[in-house]
């Protein structure tokens, strides 16, 4: 039996897999397939002859169907361009989101191919994921402010306890008492080690750190890993060499100074005797920094160790620990945060050298780093400074008020910006502001610092002692007048950059 090409059309569109239809220029459907009755439940009978628009709900035929008598050009411009957005009515009532699409049949009567998709399972996909985002970023968010809460928290009693050290230190002669008091600024030190790193590791792990790239000079790295680690290095009768680089680099600066500093402890911690090197070396467009040591070295087969947390070379889990083995954690963590390489190379009894690779940047003419750690020789000071101190946890405050009166400071001690205000008005006079950054109710030192300047005057002289690690630092502009420093602060640091600025 001969097949007319017409009924081998209907028999291939019956078969196909979607639903699909043959629609004149008026909107009329002229065939429908199996999957156009199995998706809608009509019988054939209830479609062939009538419009199209009894397949959608009547509150979203107004804008393009009106009792089939308008024509399925605009039929069809209003269903495609509300594609995305399509509600498809069942016989039985029940609606269902649908995609469509019309193509024109290129013959004398015109007509339209429409090809209909149930996307219900699709939509469904598409909120969860919407809401397992939303989910995310909540999550995010959470964590976000769990860490600059816990960086502030934790902080203040260790640092409570560093300043009644430095007070005790000042106060008490007897050998005893003072043996005492170095084992507890030891004590203290490891605490606040730990809990450094710790937080550093947990705001890798939640993804709070976001590097913020730009061009640095090596130089401005090294002076400042000389700067804070030739102490340390002289007092283990070892020597720091860092070797004068001009090369330029591009990446974030504080991340890598972070990633150079665990490093360098690191070095010194394991060397007893020599020297620790810094240098870098320009490799097309590259620049490799690496940090050399004359120490105990590091066994071939525990190479593949030494960035877990809690290993640490030649120690055994149960016996007396030389810091937490948390840094070169940490090391590895930044090194993959900033899409940077590490080598590492060692030989027992000869020393290590860690090599990170980082992509060369434009020369500076003045570099936009700002070491916000700055260490400064003691210096002169003037007969009794009137210092404000705006602190608002209680312990903290008051550990303060106490070291810089034994100091011979005038102190002057509140716990809030308009506490801060007030004291300015009594026209009292203020030398030098001491302000934390987390202050009550949401409030930031630097509002205090830019309140007091705007009543004093702006060449008032401020330190801003924060634990928030993450941006605080890092967003402040360069100012000759300001000092910052980082929670938990040595008595002797703090009393160290209040000289310096009130020699300036």
């Amino acid at each position: 039996m001969t097949i007319s090409p017409a009924e081998l059309a209907h028999r291939a569109l019956d078969a196909a897999p979607d639903a699909m239809m043959l629609v004149d220029v008026s909107g009329v459907i002229r065939f429908a397939n199996r999957q156009v009755m199995a998706l809608f439940g009509y019988s054939p009978e209830r479609v062939i002859g009538k419009s199209m628009g009894q397949l959608v709900p009547q509150c979203c035929r107004g804008g393009y169907i009106a009792n089939g008598e308008k024509g399925l050009g605009e039929l069809g411009v209003g269903l495609i361009g509300a594609q995305g957005n399509l509600i498809g009515r069942r016989e039985d009532g029940t609606e269902f989101p649908l995609e469509m699409t019309l193509s024109p049949i290129a013959d004398a009567d015109g007509g339209h191919v429409a090809v209909i998709r149930n996307v219900t399972e699709r939509k469904r996909v598409e909120i969860a994921i919407v809401a397992a985002r939303e989910d995310a970023d909540r999550a995010n968010l959470g964590k976000s402010r769990f860490l600059a809460t816990a960086s502030h928290d934790l902080r203040q009693p260790v640092q409570t306890l560093a300043l009644l050290n430095g007070i005790l230190r000042r106060t008490v002669a007897e050998p005893d008492a003072t043996a005492a008091l170095n084992q507890q600024e030891q004590a203290i030190g490891a605490m606040s080690r730990l809990l450094n790193a710790l937080l550093d590791i947990s705001k890798l792990e939640s993804g709070v750190i976001k590097p913020e790239l730009s061009d640095f000079a090596v130089s401005v790295l090294f002076d400042g890993l000389r700067r804070d680690f030739a102490n340390l290095a002289e007092s283990k009768g070892l020597a720091l060499h860092a070797k004068e680089c001009m090369d330029c680099v591009h990446s974030d600066p504080s991340l890598v100074e972070q990633i150079l500093r665990n490093i360098v402890s690191n070095a010194i911690k394991y060397t007893r005797e020599g020297c620790i090197r810094l240098s870098c070396v320009r490799e097309q467009a590259l620049v490799r920094i690496e940090v050399l040591d004359t120490g105990v070295g590091i066994p071939a087969d525990q190479l593949g160790y030494i960035f877990d947390e809690f290993y640490q070379v030649g120690v055994a889990t149960n016996t007396s620990r030389d810091g937490f083995g948390l840094g070169l954690s940490i090391v590895q963590r930044l090194v993959r945060l900033l899409n940077l390489r590490l080598n590492v190379r060692s030989e027992v009894g000869k020393g290590s050298a860690f090599s990170l690779e980082l992509p060369s940047g434009v020369p500076q003419t003045a570099s936009p780093y700002v070491d916000a750690q700055q260490r400064a020789a003691p210096g002169p000071r003037t007969d009794r400074p009137r210092v404000l101190l705006v602190e608002d946890d209680s312990a903290v405050r008051e550990a303060t008020r106490l070291l810089l009166n034994v100091e011979g400071y005038h102190v002057s001690a509140v716990c809030s910006l308009d506490e801060a205000l007030q004291h300015a008005q009594q026209k009292v006079g203020v030398d030098l502001l001491v302000t934390d950054y987390h202050l009550r109710e949401g409030e930031k030192g630097t509002q205090v610092i830019a309140a007091l300047r705007e009543r004093l005057g702006g060449s008032l002289k401020a330190v801003l002692i924060t634990g928030d690690t993450s941006s605080a630092i890092k967003e402040l502009p360069r100012d000759p007048q300001l000092r910052v420093t980082s929670k938990p602060v040595k008595a002797e640091e703090l009393l160290a950059l209040l000289r310096e600025l009130l020699a300036a």
